[in-house]
Protein backbone atom coordinates (compact mmCIF):
# COMPACT_ATOMS: atom_id res chain seq x y z
CA UNK A 1 0.00 0.00 0.00
CA UNK A 2 1.44 3.62 -0.69
CA UNK A 3 1.82 6.06 1.66
CA UNK A 4 -1.52 8.20 0.11
CA UNK A 5 -3.47 5.33 0.17
CA UNK A 6 -2.23 4.71 3.89
CA UNK A 7 -2.94 8.14 4.94
CA UNK A 8 -6.48 7.62 3.30
CA UNK A 9 -6.78 4.30 5.29
CA UNK A 10 -6.31 6.25 8.45
CA UNK A 11 -8.78 8.98 7.83
CA UNK A 12 -11.39 6.84 7.74
CA UNK A 13 -10.76 3.74 9.30
CA UNK A 14 -12.28 3.20 12.69
CA UNK A 15 -11.40 -0.03 15.21
CA UNK A 16 -14.42 -1.48 17.56
CA UNK A 17 -13.96 -3.83 20.04
CA UNK A 18 -16.45 -5.20 22.40
CA UNK A 19 -15.54 -6.21 26.17
CA UNK A 20 -16.74 -7.70 29.01
CA UNK A 21 -14.46 -8.65 31.88
CA UNK A 22 -11.91 -9.08 29.46
CA UNK A 23 -9.00 -6.97 31.29
CA UNK A 24 -6.89 -10.08 31.39
CA UNK A 25 -7.00 -9.71 27.82
CA UNK A 26 -7.09 -6.21 26.56
CA UNK A 27 -3.03 -4.98 27.10
CA UNK A 28 -2.19 -7.66 24.13
CA UNK A 29 -4.87 -6.63 22.44
CA UNK A 30 -3.98 -2.67 22.74
CA UNK A 31 -0.26 -3.26 22.21
CA UNK A 32 -0.80 -4.84 19.10
CA UNK A 33 -3.16 -2.12 17.75
CA UNK A 34 -0.85 0.45 18.71
CA UNK A 35 1.85 -0.92 16.43
CA UNK A 36 -0.27 -1.21 13.31
CA UNK A 37 1.53 0.33 10.00
CA UNK A 38 -1.76 1.71 8.88
CA UNK A 39 -2.95 3.46 12.23
CA UNK A 40 -6.81 4.02 12.61
CA UNK A 41 -8.41 7.14 13.07
CA UNK A 42 -9.89 5.97 16.22
CA UNK A 43 -9.88 3.07 18.66
CA UNK A 44 -13.37 2.45 20.67
CA UNK A 45 -13.81 -0.04 23.45
CA UNK A 46 -17.49 -0.97 23.90
CA UNK A 47 -17.71 -2.44 27.82
CA UNK A 48 -20.97 -4.25 28.70
CA UNK A 49 -21.34 -3.88 32.36
CA UNK A 50 -18.06 -5.84 32.87
CA UNK A 51 -17.69 -6.55 36.81
CA UNK A 52 -14.04 -6.59 36.47
CA UNK A 53 -11.38 -3.66 36.10
CA UNK A 54 -11.41 -2.51 32.45
CA UNK A 55 -13.19 0.06 32.46
CA UNK A 56 -10.73 1.63 35.17
CA UNK A 57 -7.66 -0.11 33.43
CA UNK A 58 -8.53 1.42 30.24
CA UNK A 59 -9.25 4.79 31.59
CA UNK A 60 -5.85 4.69 33.47
CA UNK A 61 -3.62 2.97 30.87
CA UNK A 62 -4.82 4.05 27.37
CA UNK A 63 -6.11 7.43 27.23
CA UNK A 64 -5.93 7.31 23.63
CA UNK A 65 -8.94 4.76 23.59
CA UNK A 66 -12.54 6.14 23.51
CA UNK A 67 -14.40 4.18 26.18
CA UNK A 68 -17.41 3.17 26.09
CA UNK A 69 -19.94 1.69 28.64
CA UNK A 70 -23.22 0.18 28.62
CA UNK A 71 -25.65 1.11 30.57
CA UNK A 72 -26.68 -2.49 31.08
CA UNK A 73 -25.06 -5.75 30.05
CA UNK A 74 -26.35 -6.06 26.70
CA UNK A 75 -25.26 -9.87 25.54
CA UNK A 76 -22.79 -10.42 22.38
CA UNK A 77 -24.81 -9.28 19.84
CA UNK A 78 -26.29 -6.15 20.78
CA UNK A 79 -22.66 -5.16 22.00
CA UNK A 80 -21.41 -6.02 18.52
CA UNK A 81 -23.87 -3.53 17.31
CA UNK A 82 -22.99 -0.79 20.17
CA UNK A 83 -19.79 -1.31 18.81
CA UNK A 84 -20.79 -0.38 14.93
CA UNK A 85 -22.39 2.39 16.15
CA UNK A 86 -19.92 4.09 17.53
CA UNK A 87 -18.09 3.95 13.68
CA UNK A 88 -21.00 5.70 11.96
CA UNK A 89 -19.55 8.43 10.39
CA UNK A 90 -16.07 6.11 9.34
CA UNK A 91 -15.81 4.48 6.13
CA UNK A 92 -14.44 1.40 6.85
CA UNK A 93 -15.43 0.00 10.63
CA UNK A 94 -12.74 -2.61 12.09
CA UNK A 95 -14.33 -4.64 14.60
CA UNK A 96 -12.46 -7.09 16.41
CA UNK A 97 -12.43 -9.39 19.91
CA UNK A 98 -10.90 -8.38 22.69
CA UNK A 99 -8.99 -11.94 23.14
CA UNK A 100 -6.84 -11.03 19.87
CA UNK A 101 -3.25 -10.23 19.12
CA UNK A 102 -2.59 -8.53 15.24
CA UNK A 103 0.43 -8.89 12.97
CA UNK A 104 1.93 -5.41 12.79
CA UNK A 105 0.41 -5.35 9.16
CA UNK A 106 -2.85 -6.86 9.74
CA UNK A 107 -4.93 -3.72 9.55
CA UNK A 108 -3.12 -2.22 6.54
CA UNK A 109 -3.85 -5.74 4.32
CA UNK A 110 -7.31 -5.67 5.21
CA UNK A 111 -7.95 -2.43 4.04
CA UNK A 112 -5.46 -2.97 0.87
CA UNK A 113 -7.54 -6.04 -0.28
CA UNK A 114 -10.83 -4.02 0.37
CA UNK A 115 -9.09 -1.24 -2.15
CA UNK A 116 -8.15 -3.67 -4.66
CA UNK A 117 -11.58 -5.68 -4.03
CA UNK A 118 -14.40 -2.67 -4.43
CA UNK A 119 -17.68 -5.80 -4.94
CA UNK A 120 -16.03 -6.54 -1.47
CA UNK A 121 -18.31 -5.45 1.77
CA UNK A 122 -15.52 -7.32 3.83
CA UNK A 123 -12.63 -8.35 4.48
CA UNK A 124 -11.57 -10.92 7.43
CA UNK A 125 -7.86 -12.74 8.19
CA UNK A 126 -5.87 -15.62 8.83
CA UNK A 127 -6.49 -16.41 12.74
CA UNK A 128 -3.45 -18.71 14.30
CA UNK A 129 -4.32 -19.77 17.67
CA UNK A 130 -2.62 -17.64 20.60
CA UNK A 131 -0.96 -20.59 22.33
CA UNK A 132 0.61 -22.47 19.14
CA UNK A 133 1.26 -19.71 16.27
CA UNK A 134 1.44 -23.43 13.32
CA UNK A 135 -2.15 -23.84 14.29
CA UNK A 136 -5.18 -22.34 12.41
CA UNK A 137 -7.73 -20.84 14.10
CA UNK A 138 -9.47 -19.70 11.30
CA UNK A 139 -9.31 -18.86 7.38
CA UNK A 140 -12.75 -17.29 6.53
CA UNK A 141 -16.37 -18.81 7.31
CA UNK A 142 -17.92 -21.18 4.77
CA UNK A 143 -21.57 -22.15 4.34
CA UNK A 144 -23.07 -25.36 5.35
CA UNK A 145 -26.83 -26.13 3.74
CA UNK A 146 -27.25 -28.17 6.79
CA UNK A 147 -27.82 -25.01 8.38
CA UNK A 148 -24.67 -22.95 9.41
CA UNK A 149 -21.53 -21.67 8.98
CA UNK A 150 -17.77 -22.99 9.73
CA UNK A 151 -14.31 -22.02 9.93
CA UNK A 152 -12.24 -23.26 7.09
CA UNK A 153 -9.08 -24.79 8.62
CA UNK A 154 -9.93 -24.68 12.35
CA UNK A 155 -7.61 -26.60 14.01
CA UNK A 156 -5.45 -27.67 11.14
CA UNK A 157 -1.69 -27.15 11.17
CA UNK A 158 -0.82 -23.79 8.97
CA UNK A 159 1.18 -25.21 6.29
CA UNK A 160 0.14 -22.89 3.64
CA UNK A 161 -2.82 -24.51 2.30
CA UNK A 162 -5.00 -21.13 2.71
CA UNK A 163 -2.22 -18.74 2.14
CA UNK A 164 -4.10 -17.64 -1.45
CA UNK A 165 -6.42 -14.53 -1.10
CA UNK A 166 -9.68 -15.60 -2.19
CA UNK A 167 -13.59 -15.01 -1.58
CA UNK A 168 -14.84 -16.73 1.06
CA UNK A 169 -18.74 -16.79 2.23
CA UNK A 170 -18.68 -14.96 5.32
CA UNK A 171 -15.78 -13.11 7.77
CA UNK A 172 -15.67 -14.28 11.28
CA UNK A 173 -17.60 -11.72 13.10
CA UNK A 174 -14.95 -10.51 15.40
CA UNK A 175 -12.10 -10.33 12.95
CA UNK A 176 -12.89 -8.10 9.88
CA UNK A 177 -13.15 -4.68 8.71
CA UNK A 178 -16.73 -3.78 7.10
CA UNK A 179 -17.64 -1.07 4.49
CA UNK A 180 -20.03 1.15 6.01
CA UNK A 181 -21.90 1.32 2.93
CA UNK A 182 -22.20 -2.51 3.44
CA UNK A 183 -23.26 -2.24 6.43
CA UNK A 184 -25.58 0.65 5.98
CA UNK A 185 -27.77 -1.65 3.17
CA UNK A 186 -27.51 -5.07 5.14
CA UNK A 187 -27.95 -3.64 8.72
CA UNK A 188 -26.49 -4.48 11.74
CA UNK A 189 -26.07 -8.07 13.51
CA UNK A 190 -29.42 -9.38 14.37
CA UNK A 191 -29.90 -9.29 18.04
CA UNK A 192 -32.68 -11.85 18.55
CA UNK A 193 -29.65 -14.83 18.28
CA UNK A 194 -27.64 -13.25 21.61
CA UNK A 195 -24.65 -15.22 20.71
CA UNK A 196 -23.77 -17.23 17.91
CA UNK A 197 -24.79 -16.95 13.94
CA UNK A 198 -24.99 -13.77 14.11
CA UNK A 199 -22.12 -13.27 12.07
CA UNK A 200 -23.10 -16.00 9.37
CA UNK A 201 -26.35 -14.68 9.41
CA UNK A 202 -25.16 -10.92 8.49
CA UNK A 203 -22.96 -12.41 5.51
CA UNK A 204 -25.94 -14.25 4.68
CA UNK A 205 -27.84 -10.99 4.24
CA UNK A 206 -24.49 -9.47 2.60
CA UNK A 207 -24.30 -12.50 -0.03
CA UNK A 208 -28.35 -11.96 -1.00
CA UNK A 209 -27.13 -8.27 -1.89
CA UNK A 210 -24.43 -9.02 -3.79
CA UNK A 211 -21.49 -7.93 -1.05
CA UNK A 212 -18.95 -10.46 -1.38
CA UNK A 213 -16.32 -10.93 1.45
CA UNK A 214 -12.46 -11.20 1.03
CA UNK A 215 -10.10 -13.70 2.73
CA UNK A 216 -6.40 -12.08 3.26
CA UNK A 217 -3.86 -14.20 4.56
CA UNK A 218 -1.30 -11.84 4.48
CA UNK A 219 -3.43 -10.20 7.25
CA UNK A 220 -2.88 -12.13 10.52
CA UNK A 221 -4.11 -12.40 14.07
CA UNK A 222 -3.42 -14.65 16.91
CA UNK A 223 -6.52 -15.50 18.83
CA UNK A 224 -7.36 -17.28 22.34
CA UNK A 225 -10.27 -18.27 21.46
CA UNK A 226 -13.74 -18.48 23.34
CA UNK A 227 -12.14 -16.25 26.40
CA UNK A 228 -15.49 -14.52 27.07
CA UNK A 229 -18.13 -17.09 25.97
CA UNK A 230 -16.02 -20.12 27.24
CA UNK A 231 -14.73 -23.69 25.48
CA UNK A 232 -17.14 -26.57 25.18
CA UNK A 233 -20.70 -27.59 25.07
CA UNK A 234 -21.68 -25.61 27.87
CA UNK A 235 -25.91 -25.14 28.56
CA UNK A 236 -25.58 -21.38 27.04
CA UNK A 237 -22.94 -22.35 23.94
CA UNK A 238 -25.32 -25.70 23.23
CA UNK A 239 -28.67 -23.86 23.84
CA UNK A 240 -28.02 -20.76 20.90
CA UNK A 241 -26.06 -23.38 18.73
CA UNK A 242 -29.32 -25.25 18.42
CA UNK A 243 -31.80 -22.69 18.40
CA UNK A 244 -29.98 -20.46 16.41
CA UNK A 245 -29.66 -22.13 12.87
CA UNK A 246 -33.58 -22.62 12.98
CA UNK A 247 -33.75 -18.40 12.79
CA UNK A 248 -31.29 -18.73 9.61
CA UNK A 249 -33.05 -21.17 7.70
CA UNK A 250 -36.35 -19.58 8.41
CA UNK A 251 -35.15 -16.02 7.78
CA UNK A 252 -32.30 -16.34 5.24
CA UNK A 253 -32.60 -19.47 2.56
CA UNK A 254 -34.45 -18.61 -0.08
CA UNK A 255 -37.36 -21.04 -0.76
CA UNK A 256 -35.46 -23.08 -3.74
CA UNK A 257 -32.56 -23.25 -1.22
CA UNK A 258 -35.03 -24.59 1.65
CA UNK A 259 -36.01 -26.86 -0.92
CA UNK A 260 -32.52 -28.32 -2.40
CA UNK A 261 -31.01 -28.70 0.48
CA UNK A 262 -33.84 -30.32 2.38
CA UNK A 263 -32.13 -33.63 3.21
CA UNK A 264 -28.75 -31.44 4.40
CA UNK A 265 -30.95 -29.72 6.50
CA UNK A 266 -32.44 -32.88 8.08
CA UNK A 267 -28.90 -34.10 8.79
CA UNK A 268 -27.90 -31.15 10.68
CA UNK A 269 -30.90 -30.98 12.72
CA UNK A 270 -30.35 -34.95 13.58
CA UNK A 271 -26.39 -34.43 13.99
CA UNK A 272 -27.76 -31.28 17.00
CA UNK A 273 -29.71 -33.51 18.28
CA UNK A 274 -27.04 -36.66 18.15
CA UNK A 275 -24.41 -34.34 20.10
CA UNK A 276 -27.10 -33.05 22.59
CA UNK A 277 -27.79 -36.77 23.40
CA UNK A 278 -24.02 -37.83 23.25
CA UNK A 279 -23.19 -34.75 25.73
CA UNK A 280 -26.28 -35.23 28.03
CA UNK A 281 -28.16 -31.96 27.16
CA UNK A 282 -31.34 -33.19 25.78
CA UNK A 283 -33.08 -30.81 27.84
CA UNK A 284 -31.13 -27.91 26.38
CA UNK A 285 -31.95 -29.28 22.95
CA UNK A 286 -35.70 -29.39 23.96
CA UNK A 287 -35.90 -25.99 25.29
CA UNK A 288 -33.61 -24.71 22.10
CA UNK A 289 -35.91 -26.52 19.83
CA UNK A 290 -39.15 -24.95 21.64
CA UNK A 291 -37.54 -21.60 21.79
CA UNK A 292 -37.08 -21.71 18.51
CA UNK A 293 -40.33 -22.49 17.65
CA UNK A 294 -41.85 -19.71 19.41
CA UNK A 295 -39.44 -17.45 17.95
CA UNK A 296 -40.40 -18.58 14.10
CA UNK A 297 -42.94 -16.14 13.57
CA UNK A 298 -40.89 -13.37 14.23
CA UNK A 299 -37.94 -14.27 12.04
CA UNK A 300 -40.56 -14.94 9.41
CA UNK A 301 -41.41 -11.50 9.61
CA UNK A 302 -37.84 -10.58 9.28
CA UNK A 303 -37.40 -13.28 6.10
CA UNK A 304 -39.88 -10.96 4.09
CA UNK A 305 -37.46 -8.17 3.99
CA UNK A 306 -34.67 -10.01 3.43
CA UNK A 307 -35.76 -11.72 0.87
CA UNK A 308 -37.60 -8.85 -0.78
CA UNK A 309 -34.61 -7.44 -1.12
CA UNK A 310 -32.07 -9.94 -2.47
CA UNK A 311 -30.17 -8.98 -5.59
CA UNK A 312 -28.97 -12.32 -6.76
CA UNK A 313 -30.88 -15.36 -7.66
CA UNK A 314 -30.26 -19.11 -6.24
CA UNK A 315 -27.10 -19.83 -9.04
CA UNK A 316 -25.43 -17.28 -7.61
CA UNK A 317 -25.84 -18.45 -4.21
CA UNK A 318 -24.93 -21.48 -4.94
CA UNK A 319 -21.67 -20.07 -6.27
CA UNK A 320 -21.08 -18.22 -3.03
CA UNK A 321 -21.64 -20.42 -0.49
CA UNK A 322 -18.79 -22.95 -2.88
CA UNK A 323 -15.99 -19.78 -2.05
CA UNK A 324 -13.23 -20.98 -0.22
CA UNK A 325 -14.06 -24.51 -0.59
CA UNK A 326 -11.28 -27.34 -0.21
Amino acid sequence: MSQAEAGRGEARLTVVMPNYNGRALLGDMLSSLARQTLAPAAIVVVDDCSEDDSVDYLRASWPQVRVVRLARRSGVTAALNACLAEAADSELVALFNNDMELASDCLAELVGELERHPEAGSATPKMLDFADRTVLDGAGDTLTWRGGGTRRGHGERDVGQYDEAEEVFAPCGGAAVFRRHALEQVGGFDEAYYAYYEDIDWAFRAQLLGFRCRYVPTAVLYHHGSATLGRGMSEFNGYHLWRNPVWLVAKCYPAAAIVRHAPALLRGQLGNLYTALRERRAGVWARAMRDAVRGLPAALRRRRAVQRTRAIDLAELERAARAGRR
